[in-house]
């Protein structure tokens, strides 16, 4: 991941779930179910009339609730005396803002709101905060329409966003997109509400009307689909969610496909171990990895398997490599291939529990062989990574062989010569990676920030954790290695490929917390795993 997402919250990972057990009451068993569903606009929408119509609570109290949350914000992470410019819209993000300027303003922060006309008649809720600030008397407020010279805002210390928030459906342009200009080119910091204005919900923004470039955005309860874009990373910044108590058997019954996959989720998976347990009890896993040159890629990704708790491995690899291997992992057992530099006849796999294939295997046809019988022959979970998937890019035809639930784990270019896709768009991507997974049935990890795990029936689980350290030759080895070693050990493969992705980025995330990104190892991240795992067990 990118390394932009922050949790509003000082109790951690899973500070989410306990402010919602301790504010919201909500039964664990429903935050189970929406823990943590990703919505697209028109039922953020819904989820709002929902939460009105069945707490029951008036729309305005709503409205405050979620601002009391902004303004708790604001008033942790911009210290007294500061001078801030809210820029209010008609709609109720702008009646956000206007509520967040007045408790500031009880606060003695110096705020001042300017309402841009900018859409057609103001909402209810949205004039009643109006109202307030004309009754409270701290907020001067100023009026902006077509044709005034807009202001000088070099004397703020930061801007908040209400113009739009995730409803919008339509391009900025206009009076609109010069007030959005001005914002961006005075030199300060913006603080967006929800979304960036302009932004759409759901959608890469690469389009032609203006949007806020913020600095922060607060994004109300629950991450919003657009967050997750690459491309929308100038205008959202690093994102915050800040939860307020929406309708909670609502969240609960709403059906989506996205989910945010976090460290609630990943402790959920976890396997207890037996006191009685011994090796055998953790399974047996298969590295097929490694040709001439690339034998680092097979040493990482057996580190990995070994580190993800698996019992036994077996390493497969070329004649030459064997040694090697043996000095520098002597807890891995190894398997020597006919041939001295490259794979090219597959060992007996019954014994067992888990599958691996690509790291550093190269593209020898004799490799593309024993690839092929792999695929023809396996009745156990698959992970197909690296030279695997460039193997099945220039063959295709085999895409249609691979066992259900086979788990491939491309970076994006691989992806894309998996697809024959040129587009750079990553919403266009996620969408045929969405079809690519469903036609095939198997499941795909797509490599990145918030890294994709998309399921054969269509859902994708967006993984929390990781940071851009992870930019670096071995890592995805690494990664194949840990979803290895937990299909090893009789993980189901969709349990094991949310886990692992989630504890391949939190190994990376503890290792930079006492270091640094551009140093980070990807044999660093095998071995803190040990880290990891203790970090997921220890609430």
């Amino acid at each position: 991941m990118s390394g932009k997402f922050h949790l509003n919250t000082a109790f951690g990972w899973a500070g989410f779930h306990d402010i919602c057990l301790m504010f919201y009451l909500v039964p664990p068993d429903i935050l189970n179910l929406i823990f943590m569903k990703v919505f697209r606009r028109e039922q953020l929408a819904a989820l709002d009339r929902f939460t009105i119509e069945r707490e029951p609570v008036a729309e305005i109290d709503l409205m405050e609730r979620a601002s009391m949350a902004l303004a708790d914000w604001l008033l942790s992470h911009r210290p007294v005396p500061c001078r801030i410019a809210f820029f209010a819209g008609m709609g109720n993000n702008g009646g956000d803002a206007m509520a967040v300027a007045r408790m500031v303003a009880a606060k003695g922060y110096s705020a001042e709101l300017f309402l841009p006309l900018i859409s057609g008649k103001r909402t209810e809720a949205s004039q009643i905060n109006l109202d307030r600030i004309f009754d409270q008397g701290r907020v001067p407020v100023t009026t902006l329409s077509p044709g005034d010279t807009l202001p000088d805002l070099s004397g703020f210390d930061f801007l908040v966003d209400g113009l739009w928030g995730s409803g919008l459906n339509r391009p900025v342009t206009g009076f609109a997109a010069g007030i959005i200009e001005a914002m961006n080119g005075s030199g300060r910091e913006i603080i967006s509400i929800d979304l960036p204005s302009g932004l759409y919900c759901d959608e890469n923004n690469a389009r032609a009307g203006a949007v806020v470039c913020a600095t922060h955005t607060l994004t109300l309860e629950l991450p919003k689909l657009a967050l997750f874009f690459a491309e929308n990373e100038r205008y959202f910044g690093r994102w915050h969610i800040l939860p307020f108590g929406l309708h909670a058997a609502s969240l609960a019954e709403m059906v989506t496909p996205f989910r945010y996959f976090d460290s609630h989720d990943a402790r959920s998976l976890l396997k207890s171990r037996s006191l009685f347990a011994h090796k055998g009890s953790f399974g047996q896993a298969l590295l097929l990895a490694g040709s001439k040159g690339k034998y680092g890629a097979a040493l990482l990704a057996a580190r990995a398997v070994l580190r993800s708790g698996a019992g036994l491995l077996t390493v497969h690899l070329p004649g030459e490599g064997v040694a090697a291997l043996n000095v520098s992992l002597p807890e891995a057992m190894t398997s020597a291939d006919n041939e001295r530099d490259h794979l090219s006849l597959l060992p007996d796999i019954t014994p067992f529990s888990g599958v691996a294939i690509g790291p550093g295997i190269g593209k020898d046809p004799s490799t593309l062989r024993l690839l092929v019988q792999l695929i023809r022959e396996i009745r156990k979970p698959l992970v197909v990574d690296a030279d695997g998937l460039n193997l099945l890019a220039e063959h295709p035809e085999l895409l249609s062989e691979l066992p259900a639930q086979t788990i491939l784990t491309p970076h994006p270019g691989e992806f894309d010569r998996l697809a024959g896709l040129t587009s750079q768009n990553e919403e266009e991507r996620l969408g045929v990676a969405i079809t690519f997974a469903t036609s095939y049935h198997i499941i795909l990890v797509l490599k990145g920030a918030f890294t994709r795990v998309i399921f054969p029936d269509g859902s994708v689980s967006f993984n929390s954790t990781g940071n851009p350290g992870m930019a670096t030759g071995g890592t995805g080895d690494v990664l194949t290695g840990i979803i290895l070693g937990l299909l090893a050990q009789g993980y189901l493969p969709h349990d094991a490929t949310r886990l692992g992705v989630f504890l391949h980025g939190l190994s990376a995330d503890l290792q930079v917390a006492s270091g640094s990104m551009e140093s980070l190892l990807a044999g660093e991240i095998a071995d803190g795993l040990v880290l990891a795992f203790a970090a997921l067990k220890s609430k």
